[in-house]
């Protein structure tokens, strides 16, 4: 019965939630990037390197084996390094895309936090606190003052 109070409480906190809508856009954004990298930059990179397909690329370790009727008999063993090639493209590109989303909305957080720029609108809590270190620091500019007789 804890494992499922738990759990109920888990979910209804929002973390279940914000993690489904997490892994939906994420799965979204995989395809974006496969197809940008596939479709986009593959071909000029395909056509600099005098028409080089790099998904067919590979290492082979054994040729397949025929017989007489032209079936195989035995599969071809290969190292596919122009896959490798392609997910690591696929990699870096999603690096710096989440980089750059990162750092965009981090710049964003940073100034809707700073209570002095009046351009974003500073939330409700942070006005406060700037408040509240505005006055503590008169009061103790003026307990610092010496008291004249």
């Amino acid at each position: 019965m804890k494992f499922l109070k738990e759990f109920k409480e888990f979910a209804v906190k929002g973390n279940m939630m914000d993690m489904a809508i997490g892994i939906i856009i994420g799965a979204a954004f995989n395809k974006v990037i496969d197809v940008l990298v596939k479709k986009v930059f593959m071909p000029p990179l395909s056509l600099m390197t005098d028409g080089l397909n790099y998904q067919d690329k590979k290492y082979i370790l054994r040729e397949a084996l025929t017989n007489a009727q032209g079936e195989i008999t035995t599969q071809q063993v290969a190292i596919e390094y122009g896959v490798l090639f392609e997910t690591f493209l696929d990699f870096l590109i999603v690096g710096l895309t989440v980089f750059i989303v990162v750092k965009g909305m981090n710049r964003l957080r940073d100034k809707a936090q700073d209570p002095k720029n009046k351009v974003v609108k500073t939330p409700k809590d942070i006005e406060l606190l700037s408040k509240l270190t505005e006055l503590l620091e008169e009061q103790n500019a003026l307990l610092k003052k010496p008291k004249k007789n």
